[in-house]
């Protein structure tokens, strides 16, 4: 009898070990990157017409905000706006206490944040608050109103922070919505890696892999890296405009076959002009983000931090906000925990 329960015994510590394990391994897989292998015969087939290059142009660097440098694509004199698309900035600030972007407003519009690198800290006066780690993704929709601040975490392990802010425009109908957040951590993006071409599926759909991220405005936002010597055909939906970012290294773009460097923004022939993007690394590695989204035919007026569709939308837009009323209600008494600390 005793070795009989002796044996039960052991065997239910067994099967409390196994299940353990069990669960240790799949909180180890599961805090891992989710990273879709392909090989070349698995991916899907691509037909028609390569997009062609008809603007490519350096992404000079500027200040911003507060003791901030970022390299402005998409919002500068060479290309003012590629609907629905307003701003894309891609920025590397040290972690600095005084440099950062500090309590500001936004209006009529979203702001997408995507870190590559580094330790951010997003707050607003709603109560919303967190930290962007690498390869983090905040999908803020600013709507009616939103008051907020986003700097450097100070004393962390990370001396550089180091990624890209794009702007999305709203259809008239939603500029004036509830603000809202969608996050994902950058273990959560799902991403693709065929055969030495791999993607961050931030916004949209590559390799027939999709994003969770819901947009409101129809959005493509793609964040590649191309080892030597590989071609890519990446479908953008024929009713979209596209552009692209390169971020390090260079490769030949588009059916008309341009070469273009880091640090450079190509606009792609607009829609119905072909089905997709073709790029080929040649000696050298490439990164770059590829943008591409439905456009909204509307009136574009902008004034700073609002976009809206009347220049009588903006005057009222700025009197909500410095009357503290109609979607800024709760700035009244609030600051920021940078601000507060005196770092601004």
């Amino acid at each position: 009898i005793r070795s009989t329960w002796a044996m039960l015994f052991i065997r239910l510590l067994f099967l409390l070990f196994s299940c353990y394990t069990f669960s240790c391994i799949g909180k180890m897989l599961k805090d891992q990157d989710q990273t879709l292998f392909l090989k070349p015969k698995d991916c899907p087939v691509v037909e028609g017409e390569s997009r062609t290059v008809i603007k490519a142009f350096e992404s000079v660097e500027q200040g911003e905000g507060r003791g901030a440098r970022v390299r402005r694509s998409l919002g500068r004199p060479e290309l003012r706006y590629l609907d629905p698309f307003l701003m894309l900035d891609e920025f590397k600030l040290l972690a600095d206490p005084e440099v950062g972007f500090p309590d500001h407003p936004h209006r009529g519009f979203e702001t997408v944040t995507y870190l590559i690198q580094g330790a951010f800290e997003h707050e607003d006066f709603n109560g919303h608050r967190g930290i962007l780690g690498d390869g983090d993704l905040q999908w803020m929709t600013a709507g009616r109103g939103i008051v907020h601040s986003e700097t450097p975490v100070v004393g962390s392990d990370n001396t550089l922070n180091w990624g890209i802010q794009l702007w999305v425009n709203l259809k008239s109908e939603d500029k004036m919505c509830e603000p809202s957040y969608q996050e994902l951590k950058g273990k959560d993006i799902p991403k693709v890696n065929a055969d030495g071409v791999r993607v961050n599926i931030i916004s949209g759909e590559a390799f027939g892999v999709s994003s969770p991220i819901k947009t409101r405005t129809p959005t493509y936002y793609l964040d590649f890296e191309m080892e030597p010597r590989k071609t890519l055909k990446q479908p953008i939906p024929t009713s979209y405009n596209s552009f692209l970012l390169v971020i390090v290294g260079s490769a030949v773009f588009g059916a008309n076959k341009v070469k273009v460097d880091a640090h450079h923004t190509i606009v792609l022939s607009g829609p119905d002009s072909g089905t997709h993007i073709e790029v080929t690394t040649e000696d050298e590695y490439c990164k770059f983000v590829v943008v591409s989204g439905q456009p909204i035919g509307e009136p574009v007026v902008q004034r700073g931090p609002f976009v809206m569709n009347t220049p009588k939308e903006i005057e009222q837009a700025f009197l909500d906000y410095y009357s503290k009323a109609n979607g800024f209600e709760n700035m009244k008494g609030w600051h920021s925990r940078a601000v507060k600390e005196g770092r601004f």
